[in-house]
């Protein structure tokens, strides 16, 4: 029986991250941000963006595109 081959995640993702596009690593970057963002306005409402509740504190009225300027 031979052993399984043992997969090292970190050796993966450094892998990837060096032979792809700059533009890979900027989209991912956005998407953990706008990720980040999206939660932390979620704490602040009371409820889950288009989800009713009785503990709402506030309103999140719609969604506009902003690019990250750094």
């Amino acid at each position: 029986m031979t052993a399984p081959h043992i997969l090292d995640p970190a050796g993966l993702l450094g892998e990837a991250l060096s032979e792809a596009s700059p533009d890979m690593m900027r989209h991912l970057l956005q998407t953990m941000i706008n990720t980040l963002l999206s939660a932390d306005a979620d704490a602040v409402v009371g409820a889950e963006w288009g989800k009713p509740s009785s503990s709402r504190t506030a309103q999140r009225n719609g969604y506009r595109h902003r690019d990250l300027d750094t």
